[in-house]
């Protein structure tokens, strides 16, 4: 290691003291001297021989312009939501005989315990199956709060990976359940702190994906479901199957060559609520997305359309069932103008519409009220143009702009009280603590970054920015989105790769909501709104450490949320502190 290695070693690990936050894995799409991956169905990575022969070169051409070369997939800001206890597990993995089958436990403050686990193996030479468990527990802000805030959360699955000479097959089911409190009260105090807060939801998933390699009329085909229940007697089907086909490489003049694709969507979802105004959605969306691609070099031009039909009811027991079936059209096309490796300028235009799920909004945002109305969310169009380069395979970069009509636009809004009366025994979401779901036209202007560094071989520096401003017909103000978000990374591998390091830094502007401030009028209470409440912004620094002690056992430490600060992403939620999570990891 000469010597300006060892220092920036000595630096880095005099950082790594602090520790690391709460927030979910994440994933770099791109690594050093090659193109991006393919995001699949799989979570983890495989040794079955019969892949060597994947992707063909039509196909990883073709998959990574589709990724419109999107350098980072994790999400700008620290999206541990308010209770979410799952830290962002931010650990290099050891890149040098890799190992898939690991067995994981770890122990820290606030009573967090983690175990997780993947196990797999061949039972014949071109198929492969596997088990996923993760466990992780908090004992919550005792010291914040009378009441409980302690939060446990577990995913059990099964998968299996089938390769074949055309194609490769994908199939995974798991069972996953989050227990947790709805302890963000702050417009009045609970009667006794054995109040019960409680929440829980279960959530059943089955997805299947298929992959032909040749792309010669059938290209893949997505299969993706889950039934949703929760602790107020909520449920959800969803249902989502896409087919893509597709004629790939044909001649059209001299060095222009084309791509033909026609994409084939049916998705449906089926909501009901048992509390309140118990409301029930249903949607069905068909979307037919033809297109096609002409290609010179690196450059190209995509000329497509999206024609969608919707069909959507909504009732509740205060009103009657209304209906609606409505036809969209949204334009597509975009041109990439490859001037260079090192400059690559792209822009176009797409929309496209969105179902709100009650199982996808409860991922932002755990402390929705177990009653909502359901629309989907519809981008009438979106402008959008861009640089990206690679530079040397040293610098990847990816900026660009867009500007978005939207209609029924999604925010999240504080709810008041459901029950003005003054009783001493409420339902654990009557305290002025939950959330619903608000809809709104009008537009938006973004803005974001994203680059890769490679300043030296066993580093890796990441960072990304967004900005983005709503201007909405209907709304006053723009509830719980950041007008800046920006996250800074680093992986570094010393001491013969035997030693990983990770770093991970969340920045966010003030957010916006609206609260509510109690004013006894016995025997009841009136509730006064305040529609500008500011959410303050956050700086959120991550650590890890992981060493291996022996090629089969490693020991790791984690830190999160280092600067201490207990801040809320939810009005009232307020998140865990520093936090300090160490442990041992088996291989095998």
């Amino acid at each position: 290691m000469n010597k300006k290695h060892k220092i920036f070693s000595v630096i880095f690990l005099g950082i790594s003291i602090f520790g690391y936050s709460q927030i979910k894995e994440e994933q770099l799409i791109l690594n050093r001297k090659r193109e991006p991956e393919v995001k699949k169905i799989e979570k983890k990575k495989t040794s079955v021989v019969q892949e060597k022969n994947y992707p063909p070169d039509n196909k990883k051409k073709e998959d990574s312009l589709n990724l419109k070369y999107d350098i980072v997939n994790v999400p700008p800001v620290s999206d541990f939501k308010t209770t979410e206890i799952q830290g962002e597990d931010i650990s290099p993995k050891f890149s040098n005989d890799y190992q898939s089958n690991y067995f994981r436990l770890g122990y820290g403050n606030y009573g967090k315990f983690l175990a997780d686990a993947n196990v797999s193996g061949k039972v014949q030479d071109n198929v492969e199956v596997g088990e996923d468990v993760h466990y992780l527990s908090t004992s919550g802000l005792k010291n914040e709060y009378d009441w409980s805030s302690k939060q446990n959360q577990a995913k059990i699955g099964s998968y299996a990976n089938i390769y074949t000479e055309k194609g490769k097959f994908n199939i995974d089911a798991n069972y996953a359940f989050n227990n947790y409190n709805y302890y963000g009260i702050y417009a009045l105090t609970p009667p006794n702190n054995n109040v019960d807060l409680e929440q829980k939801v279960n959530k059943f998933s089955v997805n299947g994906y298929y992959d032909h390699y040749s792309n010669d009329i059938l290209n893949n085909v997505r299969v993706k479901s889950y039934f949703l229940s929760d602790h107020f007697g909520a449920s959800e089907n969803y249902a989502n199957a896409e087919l893509n086909l597709s004629k790939h490489g044909f001649s059209v003049y001299d060095d222009i060559t084309a791509n033909g694709d026609l994409g084939i969507n049916l998705e449906t979802v089926n909501s009901k609520f048992d509390i309140l105004n118990k409301n029930t959605n249903n949607q069905f969306n068909f979307t037919l997305s033809p297109k096609v691609t002409f290609y010179k070099g690196d450059s190209y031009l995509l000329i497509g359309s999206d024609f969608s039909f919707l069909n959507s009811k909504n009732s509740n027991n205060l009103t009657d069932e209304s209906k609606n079936n409505k036809f969209y059209w949204f334009p597509k096309a975009e041109v990439l103008v490859a001037a260079a490796d090192e400059f690559k300028f792209y822009g176009g235009i797409d929309g496209g519409l969105k179902l709100n799920t009650y199982g996808n909004l409860l991922e932002e945002n755990p402390f929705l009220i177990s009653d909502l109305t359901l629309k989907p969310t519809e981008t009438k169009y979106h402008f959008y143009f861009g640089l990206k380069g690679d530079v040397d395979q040293t610098f990847k970069y990816d900026v660009n702009a867009g500007f978005s009509k939207v209609n029924n636009a999604q925010f999240f809004y504080n709810n008041n009280l459901f029950d003005s009366n003054i009783a001493a025994d409420r339902q654990g979401y009557d305290y002025a603590n939950t959330f619903s779901s608000i809809y709104a036209n009008g537009t938006l202007m973004e803005v974001k970054g994203d680059l890769q560094v490679f300043p030296i071989e066993n580093l890796t520096v990441d960072a990304g920015l967004h900005f983005m401003k709503y201007k909405l017909d209907n709304l006053e103000e723009v509830y719980y989105k950041p007008l800046f978000q920006f996250n800074l990374g680093a992986k570094y591998t010393m001491l013969e790769k035997k030693l990983n390091l990770g770093f991970k830094a969340y920045f966010v502007t003030d957010r916006t909501s609206n609260s509510y401030s109690v004013v006894t009028t016995f025997p009841a209470f009136s509730m006064q709104e305040n529609v500008n409440e500011k959410v303050g912004g956050y700086a959120d620094i991550n650590l890890s450490a992981e060493y291996k002690l022996h090629k089969n056992f490693s020991i790791f430490a984690l830190g999160n949320n280092l600067l201490g600060a207990k801040y809320q992403n939810y009005l009232g939620y307020k998140v865990l502190g520093a936090q300090v999570v160490a442990g041992v990891k088996i291989t095998f």
